[in-house]
């Protein structure tokens, strides 16, 4: 069956190179392009808002890829995996919906995707307003949005902070005045090795007055789970203690429900002002754990204690335009609260630290006997509130924007790591029973910024383009961290040197701010070679702000930095029945952040050096005939380490001076978690049949081998994911308002993986190793109609 996946994912491959390459060939005999033919339309326009204001994506000399409305709906997209499949620039790594670390161009050092680990190298928006939380970005359902732009590279200019590597903007429908409209979806689906499925998705757009209108979305998606938690048992060496996980043996036990919805009202005050308030909230309750474990049947694993999460956010944002004279003025602000309750299984570092260390016999009850298991609470609240205000303004030969932009931040921490039935005299604290170790803490990271672009038009032809971001980061934790006084002498509570600051936590042992001020900029040259064909070269520059560890022995980190050299081009052909896009990029990383779990399974971040990224990315995509699209994109990335990475950092990266110094990944690794090569083909053909439109299309995505760890050993612990490619089908029929589809996901059920983890250190507990897999196969029907 592999091989015939393989065989699948070549084949679309090669069929689509053919035919964009036969066209490509017809342009060099054909004398001009002005012909056309009345039996085959062109390929549309999309118009994108990356550069903050309306232009097309043809005519933005920048590397985006824009999914709109139509193309969304065509791949079934319904949330963050769906799309990212169809970005070959992006990369990613997950361990559950929401929980999900986006990297662009090869800029990711492996991070451990911890809720306190360092700001996310990119940046997710919805429409204007940024939804990147510490923990990463909102996973939202994809239904009723207008488009999905994907920026790569630094957006270190008019995005700034955690768009170091790029930038995703989620575009929503806005509501259109005078028009009453509407849309609904149902779906069912099955799993194979697994569960079903069911989605109901729907809108109405209604006017409210002549200058007022009212779009009202809403969807309830129930994701059918395919993990099963099998029997296990194991015994913990220093009590000779047997334990098993009978109560939550459970088949198909990761299954999902989201729930949630949007509500948009235009105003508009006059022909040049308008006001649009905007509210979004989502529920999504997360059964069971994603990853099966290395070394049992596929889809299987063993956990001895519940795992659940419970994702709840809600959006509220206002956004106003107006003209003041000739110039455009725009406010966006958005206030984002999301709250998060995770239970994790711990016990392979119950386990390993006791084989390895003997910490088995530390853990008793009131009664001295053994009772070592572990298992994790957390509670994580994120507040975000974002203001920006820039004016802009076009003539004739120029146009520029300037801008405020003012961000601040919370996450207050708690974590309960718990041992049921614990000795009362171990208790980290009397408000916490059965807590071996409490981390309380509040992280506040704030951005203050102003920026500016400014575009001139010497002549048609050339065009060039100046930018300049300078930015202020100030970024605090303090609260507590580890074990109480019972447990031990030198850390947790035995090291607080203050009262309570936190609530919840008997004292304070952690108080640390950092701040710091920076410059980025832009530079882009521009040339026309004719009114659909154009080329460009743009240096740019990106940065992610430094912080806080958590564990407050450590020092803080240092922000990193982008450098970023970039020739592009942009081109249509044959009356715009043909374009072909793409880039060629070379990125210099400073004082890379690298953020790893460490001793007590406690998240280190340090500067690892630094690294270079170079590659290319291409887009075609063809209309060779009426009713018949082809797309074809991939992107080539080779990312590596330029100095080696040194257990102890210093200013000469030698890993060889005394004191416990070693190299933990020498000059040359290759960058973690991006494949070398990341492509899909899609091919869609519709044409008449029983009075109405049918069609049929077929999509493959393939994705080379990749690592999970930037650090040698554990890289070697953890082992790499191979190259897979997975193959979707889809067919179906509409007829005025109603419509019909059947597909297939994954149609040949290929393995593959996103990522790789252990529950503590890699060394620690790498015994016991966690892939999270892909969706098998799955079979769906769709039914929609609109009014």
């Amino acid at each position: 069956m592999k091989s015939v996946a393989r065989a699948g994912v070549k084949t679309l491959f090669v069929s689509a190179l053919l035919a964009s390459s036969s066209l490509v060939a017809a342009q060099a005999t054909t004398p001009a392009e002005t012909g056309s033919s009345d039996a085959v339309e062109g390929l549309g326009d999309i118009v994108v808002t990356a550069l903050k204001r309306n232009d097309t994506l043809q005519n933005i000399p920048l590397a985006i890829t824009a999914i709109d409305t139509k193309k969304l709906d065509q791949l079934q997209v319904a949330d963050f995996y769906d799309y990212a499949r169809y970005l070959p620039s992006l990369s990613y790594q997950s361990i559950a919906p929401g929980f999900s670390n986006v990297y662009f161009r090869g800029i990711a050092s492996g991070e451990n995707a911890n809720h306190s680990a360092q700001l996310p190298s990119v940046g997710t928006y919805l429409d204007e307003a940024p939804i990147t939380t510490i923990q990463g970005a909102l996973d939202i359902h994809v239904y009723d949005i207008a488009r999905v732009e994907a920026l790569a590279g630094p957006q270190g200019t008019l995005y700034g902070a955690s768009s170091e590597a790029g930038t995703v903007r989620i575009i929503t429908n806005k509501p259109e005045l005078g028009k009453f409209y509407g849309a609904a979806n149902a779906e069912v689906n099955t799993v194979r090795h697994g569960d079903q499925g069911y989605v109901g998705e729907g809108f109405v757009n209604i006017p409210v007055a002549d200058m007022m209108a009212l779009r009202v979305v809403g969807w309830y998606d129930h994701a059918g789970g395919y993990i099963d938690n099998i029997y296990g048992s194991r015994t913990f060496p220093t009590g000779n203690l047997t334990v098993n996980n009978a109560p939550f043996v459970k088949k198909n036990y990761n299954d999902v429900d989201t729930y949630g919805g949007r509500a948009s009202l235009l105003i508009e005050l006059d022909d040049n002002w308008t006001v649009m308030p905007q509210i979004m909230g989502q529920k999504q309750k997360t059964n069971g754990s994603f990853a099966e474990e290395l070394g049992l049947k596929k889809y299987q694993t063993i956990q001895y204690n519940p795992e659940k999460i419970q994702d709840n956010w809600y959006q509220a944002a206002l956004t106003i335009t107006g003209k003041i004279g000739s110039f455009d003025l725009t406010y966006a602000g958005a206030y984002l609260n999301r709250k998060d309750h995770t239970q994790s299984d711990y016990s392979d570092y119950a386990y390993y630290y006791d084989a390895l260390f003997g910490y088995g016999a530390y853990y008793v009850d009131n009664q001295g006997n053994p009772i070592p298991n572990q298992r994790v609470d957390g509670y994580d609240r994120y507040k975000k509130m974002s203001h920006e205000l820039r004016l802009s303004w076009q003539g004739d030969h120029a146009h520029w924007v300037i801008g405020g932009f003012y961000q601040r931040q919370t996450h207050n921490i708690e974590q309960h790591y718990i041992i049921d039935g614990l000795a009362d005299a171990l208790w980290v604290d009397p408000s916490a029973p059965d807590n071996i170790w409490l981390t309380k803490q509040r992280r506040i990271d704030r951005d203050y910024a102003a920026f500016g672009e400014l575009t001139v038009n010497p002549t048609d032809k050339w065009e060039v383009t100046i930018g300049a971001r300078v930015f202020k980061f100030d970024n605090s934790l303090v609260g507590f961290y580890g074990y109480g006084s019972g447990f031990s002498g030198s850390t947790g509570v035995a090291a607080c040197f203050g009262p309570t600051i936190v609530p919840g936590s008997p004292c304070t042992n952690l108080d640390k701010r950092v701040k710091d001020t920076g410059f980025t900029h832009k530079i882009n040259v521009t040339y026309k070679i004719t009114p659909n064909k154009l080329i460009y070269f743009t240096n740019s520059r990106g940065f992610r702000p430094g912080g806080i560890n958590r564990r407050g022995t450590l020092p803080p980190y240092k922000p990193d930095f982008v450098l970023n050299y970039e020739a592009g081009w942009k081109t249509s052909w044959f009356d715009n029945r043909l374009r072909w896009n793409g880039a060629l990029y070379w990125i210099d990383w400073k004082d890379i952040q690298f953020s790893y779990l460490g001793a007590n399974g406690l998240t280190e971040i340090r500067n690892a050096g630094n690294g270079r990224s170079r590659g290319v990315e291409t887009e075609i995509t063809a209309a060779p005939i009426r009713g018949l699209t082809l797309t074809l994109s991939g992107a080539y990335t080779d990312a590596k380490l330029k100095t080696p990475y040194c257990r102890i950092a210093n200013p000469q990266f030698d890993c060889s001076i005394p004191g416990g110094n070693f190299t933990q990944a020498p000059a040359g690794t290759r960058l973690p978690i991006t494949p070398k090569f990341k492509g899909n083909v899609q091919a869609r053909y519709e044409f008449d049949a029983l009075g109405g439109t049918a069609h049929v299309q077929a999509a493959g995505v393939y994705q080379s081998k990749i690592s999970f760890d930037l650090r040698t050993v554990e890289r070697g612990i953890l082992g790499d994911q191979k190259g897979y490619g997975t193959v979707d089908f889809a067919a179906g029929w509409d007829k005025g308002p109603y419509s019909v589809e059947l597909y297939v996901r994954n149609a040949f059920d290929v393995e593959g993986g996103t990522f790789r983890t252990t529950q503590c250190a890699v060394q620690t507990c790498g015994g016991t190793v966690y892939s999270f897999p892909i969706q098998p196969m799955t079979i769906g029907l769709r039914l929609g109609t609109k009014f």
